[in-house]
């Protein structure tokens, strides 16, 4: 995971999916991701057991000295490392692919980290997003403003909306955010059509284990805001999940669990999947505050259970 020092304990879900491992009977093991390490083709890392805390004195301890041991001494890893995947990022899912092969369980599956990449994973079901294109040319996009004329533009890499433009139908600044975004037609863009439905909430609904949950957070945009994320000044509202965040759930699920992800987030604007969020899902502690769930605990049932 990121370093254990800068977590939030009362909004951040390691934390909340440890204190559920830690009542169900579990030693936690904290791996910083700079601990990784191949040792003659051995996959290894750095560990310290934790302990967690809720309530009066919320946070953690660790209990023991860092030291290096290979990671198949472990029974499950899950992997909790934010965004952005960058090459180190890559090659952290190589060595715990590693791991996987030399008997660990690895949470979600390292390889299929590597292939779904959160903006473009989505699109294998196009015919539940919203009309969306991706590409690194500059006519490309201008042509799908065109056409669309409210539109989200955003780079393939990003997390918690950080680089997500809203361009509306009379294209100003549009050149200016693709210089940003794809400077010299470099990096590829995703544009979608803005869904004015984004004033409810873009709606995080959790899936475990292909099965979604009953209740999804609405992350509301502040005033002046298109961006609905917590980390963007959203406002985080519980709701049980609707009738179509189901049926969308349960057509991305089996494809989910089919490739070892089993933690998921997908994110839905007006009925519209556009995101499926595949590296470290959030939202756990909000959710449980207010809908008085038990989503750690219930993952981790179904998977000892397995």
């Amino acid at each position: 995971m990121d370093p254990i020092e800068s977590i939030k304990p009362y909004k951040d879900t390691s934390f909340a999916l440890m204190l559920a491992a830690q009542a169900l009977g579990h030693e936690i093991v904290y791996l910083p991701k700079n601990g990784l390490a191949l040792m003659e083709g051995v996959a290894t890392g750095m560990m310290q057991t934790v302990t967690v805390t809720d309530g009066v004195n919320t946070g953690f301890a660790l209990l023991s000295e860092q030291t290096r041991a290979p990671l198949s001494d472990l029974d499950v890893i899950m992997i909790r490392v934010d965004p952005p995947f960058d090459s180190e990022y890559l090659y952290g899912t190589h060595i715990l692919e590693r791991a996987k092969q030399q008997g660990v369980r690895v949470v979600n599956n390292p390889q299929a980290i590597r292939d779904c990449n959160e903006k473009l994973f989505a699109t294998e079901f196009s015919a539940l997003m919203p009309t969306t294109w991706v590409s690194s040319r500059h006519e490309d996009i201008r042509a799908f403003q065109q056409s669309h004329g409210d539109i989200i533009l955003k780079p393939l890499d990003g997390m918690g909306g950080s680089g997500i433009f809203r361009i509306t139908a009379d294209g100003l600044n549009l050149g200016a955010v693709l210089e940003t975004l794809s400077p010299d037609e470099s990096r590829l863009v995703m544009a979608q059509e803005y869904r004015p439905e984004i004033a409810d909430g873009d709606r995080r609904v959790l899936v475990l284990h292909g099965q979604p949950i009953s209740h999804v957070l609405a992350r509301i945009p502040s005033q002046g805001e298109t961006r609905g994320n917590l980390a963007a000044g959203g406002r985080g509202v519980v709701m049980p999940i609707s009738d179509r965040e189901r049926e969308i759930a349960e057509t991305v699920g089996p494809y989910l669990l089919e490739r070892g992800l089993l933690f998921v987030g997908l994110d839905v604007i007006g009925g519209h999947l556009t995101e499926i969020n595949v590296t470290s899902p959030t939202c756990v502690r909000e959710i449980d505050a207010q809908a008085n769930t038990r989503i750690g605990h219930d993952f981790f049932e179904a998977l000892f259970n397995q």
